[in-house]
């Protein structure tokens, strides 16, 4: 069976990324309407939620779709780039972490782990203090 198309590709990811964008929106409204917005502020539950399950969904489509590969390119697309892509990029980032040390590249794995996290921070230090420069 060939890949999708780039439309069809593309409409899958946009799709599954709708999906996925919205789902992330309820469980942020899910964790307000339990524990109050006082406590849904006080600790990031929501983010937390949606990187751990986003991981866990993650590894089960990897696992399903390595075992069945007819078709698995549209479902990769629509799931794993869209769904998960627009709940929590995390998952990927858990999927691309793991694989490294599956293969034997924990220096890499570390490497991409620590610079992850790392530069995440510091771009966003640096998004605000743009921010702040153009006010």
């Amino acid at each position: 069976m060939h890949p999708p198309s780039f439309l069809a590709s593309s409409l899958y990811v946009a799709l599954g990324g709708g999906l996925g964008a919205w789902l992330r929106h309820v469980v942020g409204r899910l964790w307000i309407a339990a524990i109050g917005p006082t406590g849904a502020t006080a600790f990031p539950f929501a983010t937390l939620s949606v990187n751990v399950i986003g991981s866990l969904l993650m590894g089960v489509l990897a696992g399903v779709l390595s075992r069945h590969a007819h078709g698995g390119e549209s479902w990769r697309l629509l799931l794993g780039v869209g769904v998960l892509g627009g709940f929590t990029t995390f998952s990927a980032f858990s999927l691309e972490l793991t694989v490294m040390i599956q293969r034997g590249a924990q220096g890499m794995a570390l490497a991409y782990a620590l610079g992850s996290v790392l530069a995440g921070v510091a771009g966003l230090v640096g998004g605000l203090a743009l921010a702040k420069a153009l006010a």
